[in-house]
């Protein structure tokens, strides 16, 4: 076997957990390889994260065309929308991060391998991966980033036309009249909002009882609100009974029937599109025979991401939820800071993870929700303050939502923030670095923020927290 086969680590998946990975490594001197069966950038830069964000821009700047009036400006003419350059504009967005991340492995010199891997046995230290390509290469350690696929219901098929998975659905050649989701997190809201500002009537079933169940109770119910305001019909609390292409007669036609348990009407709509979570990728990687834990689809880890199996490792989606890319970039770097020896290697802290929904209105969040704040024993206290209350929001036409944050009235530490609104995808970092920091009420008080912002409600939020908001 040649130097060029035997390296320091291999990296099974190139999404942004496993390519972030090995960049790391090598800037860190190590000879990395990654084995990428499909797309470079994962799902996350093919069809999750990026072409998404690509396909709601379009949708938010639809809908801002029905508010110029607002603003003065008189646009003549019907609007119309070009389908087909909408999509092919979101795959060309994709493409181009593809290929960027492509150009930074080789940059960084990382070797690339376009198969499939299989991790095998362990000689002198060194564990064969054995590639579809009939290759076979060795390294100490082994980074399993193979990301996640969209789960199914029991006996429930994804036909790809009439009932489709997020691919599917970001990709579509037609818009139907009507749109069934099955399921509210993120991956649903955000189809829910883009096919609704696209001019599709929109059914969008939750099996619990508010949609974006994850995210703190308040805020998810501003969101509900906001979505029925437009038009969306929301069913919570509804278990799916069957879902079916009740097209097949008439191959002319698409249609889907859902049943609910307990309702006697069914729903009937062109198409229905599955967002009922993920599941890991852990077949065909070898792990048969070995001490890895696989617990509902998902491989176990430590808190350094390693498995019980030594020398192996996982990051990102195929661990488990939260399934968001700036995890799986960070577990990487943690991963193999730790495995380099590092003193800065940290592991990730719990409620440190910021979450973000890019419906309309935008949801962001880190840390802790109020209930399980108060669940978990703390006395605390709550800040709010409405984008109402906000000049720059005013002045941008969208001042309807909220900024909440929640504090250890004992400690004064920020035990999770909120958001539900203009730009609070962006705005949330800022929280997060608090968080970070560990910084306290009293520093985030003591922090000037800039005026008009929309940063300005953060502020206020806390200020309102220890009663001390000025402008609400």
């Amino acid at each position: 076997m040649t130097d060029k086969q035997s390296f320091d680590i291999i990296v099974i998946g190139g999404g942004p957990g496993g390519y972030v990975a090995a960049i790391r490594a090598a800037q860190l001197g190590m000879r990395v390889s990654v084995v990428e069966r499909e797309h470079l950038g994962g799902v996350c830069l093919n069809w999750g994260c990026i072409p998404t964000k690509a396909l709601l821009r379009a949708a938010e700047l639809r809908h801002s065309l029905d508010e110029m009036q607002d603003f003065g400006i008189t646009i003549g003419g019907e609007i119309s929308i070009d389908l087909a350059k909408v999509v092919k504009r979101s795959r060309k967005v994709a493409g181009r991060l593809s290929a960027g991340v492509q150009h930074l492995l080789k940059k960084n010199k990382v070797a690339l391998f376009d198969a499939e891997a299989k991790i095998g046995a362990v000689a002198d230290g060194l564990r064969t991966v054995t590639l579809s390509t009939g290759e076979s290469i060795t390294a100490p350690h082994v980074i399993i980033a193979t990301g996640a696929r969209a789960r199914s219901l029991p006996g429930i098929v994804a036909d790809g036309k009439s009932i489709l998975t997020y691919r599917e659905a970001m990709v579509p050649e037609t818009m139907p009249k009507s749109l069934l989701i099955i399921g509210s997190g993120a991956i649903g809201a955000e189809f829910a909002s883009f096919y609704h500002d696209m001019g599709v009537e929109v059914t969008l079933i939750e099996a619990m009882d508010t949609i974006l169940p994850v995210e703190d109770a308040e805020i998810s119910a501003i969101v509900q609100k906001a979505f029925a305001k437009r038009g969306i019909k929301i069913i919570t609390g509804a278990k799916l009974r069957s879902l079916t292409n009740t097209s097949k007669t008439d191959a002319s036609k698409t249609s889907v029937t859902a049943t609910l348990e307990g309702s006697g009407e069914d729903l009937i709509a062109e198409r229905a599109i599955l967002a009922v979570g993920i599941i890991g990728n852990t077949e065909n990687l070898g792990l048969e025979g070995s001490a890895v834990v696989i617990d509902r689809g998902h491989i176990v880890t430590d808190q350094w991401a390693a498995t019980a199996e030594p020398g192996i490792y996982a990051i990102g989606d195929v661990t488990g939820p939260p399934w968001l890319a700036h995890k799986a970039s960070h577990e990487g770097i943690m991963c193999v800071e730790k495995i380099a020896g590092l003193k800065q290697a940290h592991p990730l802290g719990d409620g440190a993870v910021p979450g973000c929904t890019y419906c309309r209105p935008q949801v962001a969040s880190v840390g802790m929700t109020e209930t399980a704040a108060t669940e978990a024993g703390y006395k605390i206290k709550v800040g709010r303050f409405p984008f109402v209350g906000n000049g720059k929001a005013i002045a941008m036409g969208d001042d309807q939502g909220l900024v909440k944050t929640i504090f250890d009235e004992k400690t004064g530490e920020l035990l999770g923030a909120h958001m539900v609104g203009p730009e609070v995808t962006e705005l949330i970092q800022g929280y997060a670095i608090a968080r970070t920091l560990e910084a306290t009420e009293t520093e985030l008080m003591q922090t000037i923020f800039p005026h008009p912002t929309l940063s300005e409600a953060m502020h206020e939020s806390v200020l309102d927290a220890f009663d001390r908001a000025i402008h609400f």
